[in-house]
């Protein structure tokens, strides 16, 4: 039992260890992807790539829309997208930008249309399944990015007018609309101040100012060849206020920082794979000694010391397969669990998948390794003296 709980945890531990790396580097890829370069306001650039791209943090603050397009504006550059936080809805960001933004991941609808006016909106297929909300829906935000019932938007509840399609992409868990929504729900809570501050009508001035300088929360950028984000980035980040981070860098950054964790557990789970080898052998010799009179007298019976071997090897290989595939299920089922739990955190889910070539291979690895075992059990089979045994008994 204990060497195939041994065995059990170490196999589960690494292989849910090579599910989670092998998924996190898929859905971190298709996610930075189309973005060679992220224009925000000054701060720390990884936070500017979990925000802007991955929609994790909080943005590093917002930027001029004007002053970010023109400095975008380069042959080099193939297009730009910008993006600005709305509120939310129930915890869910709702995210301000126009129709490339959706191309720009090939999301397509599953039902209803795009937003063409303020206040209308489309969500990804992980927040209706979430939220249960159709083509129809209207619904109210709530100030700031986390979930917050106390201040809400009451002048302008948002219309859904599509669905979209499932992407596997951040966009699932995303409540889009276009830019001027954002703004309008901004401009409001600016007006509304006003009003506060000065008990005077005076907004329409007020309106104008704010016309003039729209704010964005960052500007998305694909390039003609990479070589353009690097030189632009140089030029963005020494010479202007705002600041110019390439999300591939700060995921490979992050991935190695992740690296190292994941590095550790998988030391941890070899350790405990070396004691579960350790115990199927040292159970074998016990077999082996216990079993010595019956053995022998198999022996007197006419069975030759190869069927012996094979009787030890079948006992070895039926533990080392109940515990690899007994682990195998239970690191599936632990990256269930994991997923409910990133799922509510960050809208990102890890699926279920059939078992890869590296898990086969530990497989392989832990049959060879108790076939070791076996043999090395089985010199002592040959030195079996059959008449002094049996006569012991």
């Amino acid at each position: 039992m204990l060497s195939i709980l041994l065995l059990m945890l170490s196999i589960s531990l690494a292989t849910f260890v090579l599910q989670i790396r092998n998924q996190l580097d898929q859905h971190l890829e298709s996610n930075i992807k189309p973005f060679d370069m992220v224009i925000g306001a000054k701060g720390s650039s990884l936070q500017l790539i979990l925000s802007s791209v991955l929609h994790i943090d909080n943005p590093t603050g917002n930027i001029s829309l004007e002053e970010a397009m023109r400095i975008a504006k380069n042959p080099m550059v193939k297009e730009m997208i910008p993006v600005s936080y709305g509120d939310n809805y129930k915890g869910i960001r709702i995210l301000g930008t126009t129709n490339k933004y959706l191309n720009t991941y090939e999301a397509s609808l599953q039902e209803g249309s795009l937003f063409e006016k303020p206040f209308e909106v489309v969500i990804g297929s992980g927040v209706a399944k979430k939220l249960d909300l159709q083509i129809g829906d209207t619904f109210i935000s709530s100030h700031g990015l986390a979930e917050n019932v106390l201040e809400t938007h009451n002048e302008n509840p948002f219309i859904i007018t599509g669905i979209l399609k499932p992407t596997n992409t951040i966009i699932d868990h995303l409540i889009i609309t276009n830019l001027e929504s954002v703004w309008e729900v901004h401009e409001h809570d600016n007006e509304h101040h006003h009003h506060e501050e000065e008990h005077v009508d005076e907004h329409s001035d007020h309106k104008d100012e704010y016309e003039k300088e729209r704010e964005i929360t960052s500007l998305l950028v694909k390039f003609r060849n990479p070589l353009g984000a690097l030189q632009m980035s140089r030029f963005i980040n020494d010479e202007t206020t705002m600041q110019a981070a390439l999300p591939k860098f700060e995921i490979e950054r992050l991935m190695g920082f992740l690296g190292v964790g994941f590095q550790t557990i998988n030391g941890i789970s070899v350790a405990i794979l070396l004691v579960a080898g350790l115990s199927i052998f040292i159970n074998l010799i016990k077999t082996v000694r216990e079993r010595k009179q019956e053995l022998a007298l198999l022996l007197t019976y006419g069975v030759n010391t190869f069927q012996l071997i094979k009787l030890v090897f079948l006992e070895a290989l039926f533990l080392s397969l109940l515990g690899s595939i007994a682990g195998w299920f239970l690191g599936r089922i632990s990256i269930w669990f994991f997923s409910i739990f990133t799922e509510d955190l960050y809208g990102y889910h890890f699926v279920f998948s059939l078992p890869t070539n590296k898990e086969l291979l530990i497989l392989i690895l832990v049959i060879l390794t108790t076939l070791l075992a076996a043999i090395l059990v089985s010199l002592s089979l040959f030195k079996l003296n059959v008449s002094k045994t049996i006569s012991h008994a």
